[in-house]
């Protein structure tokens, strides 16, 4: 029994891989040229030389990002320093009527003072309460805050390390997404984010590490755009500095 299963094994294999050999020979009859046996060869790693010496200048990052960003449907802001930020976050909770906000446990949300600036609004920081369900919170939230880690200008886009204090629920689940970003922080080119995380090493990566391209878009097989299914449908992405 055991030949008989081994043998009708063998013979599936073969004629899986004649149909195969006879699949890629048609594509390249089709294509005039004859089939490679075997793969061709690549002496050439990584990004070429000449990008990545590819620079912008900080104002041309700032311009070329803004362009990327709202050529997705996205908002930017140019804010001089943390106090603009927080009478922009503010002005704009106020003007939409939000009544829930969250945000990340970080440094330099908690200087921003939203509590006080949002006397109308329940401001909740993320993990500080152990009886809390943070995903609920922040699914009920009419607004996230977050900081950037990095940027890339190229792209138009916006990285987020999740970690205890920054819950990868604050930059999913609100309605509204309000990313502030440092100046300093924004790069030229994805690949000089992602090197970040190579140097980093493997073991020193955290659980979530999400980059954010404007609001969320989500479109079906009849290419039907939505906007905001599987996160949030307005996002302002807030230039510091």
């Amino acid at each position: 029994m055991a030949d008989t299963h081994q043998e009708w094994l063998r013979k599936m294999e073969e004629q899986s891989r004649a149909k195969q050999a006879s699949f890629m020979d048609g594509i390249a009859k089709k294509l005039g040229r004859p089939r490679l046996a075997k793969a061709p060869e690549h002496p050439f790693r990584g990004a070429p030389d000449f990008w990545n010496a590819f620079e912008w200048t900080p104002e041309e990052r700032i311009e070329r990002f803004s362009d990327n960003w709202r050529s997705v449907g996205g908002h930017v802001a140019r804010l001089s320093d943390m106090n603009a930020v927080r009478d922009f976050i503010a002005g704009k909770a106020k003007e939409m009527g939000a009544r829930y906000v969250v945000r990340q446990n970080e440094a330099e949300l908690a200087e921003l003072g939203l509590e006080e600036a949002l006397p109308e609004a329940a401001v909740s920081v993320w993990n500080t309460d152990p009886d809390t369900y943070w995903k609920a919170r922040s699914a009920e939230a009419d607004f996230g805050v977050v900081m950037a880690d990095y940027a890339a200008a190229y792209t138009g886009s916006v990285a987020v390390l999740s970690s205890k204090d920054k819950g990868r629920s604050v930059s999913l689940l609100p309605t509204v997404l309000m990313i502030v970003i440092p100046v300093d922080r924004l790069r030229t080119r994805l690949g000089e984010v992602l090197v970040e995380f190579d140097r980093a090493g493997r073991e020193n990566l955290p659980a979530g590490i999400h980059f954010i391209s404007g609001p969320s878009r989500s479109s079906d097989i009849e290419n039907d755009l939505t906007i905001g299914v599987h996160g949030p449908g307005v996002v302002y992405a807030l230039l510091v500095g």
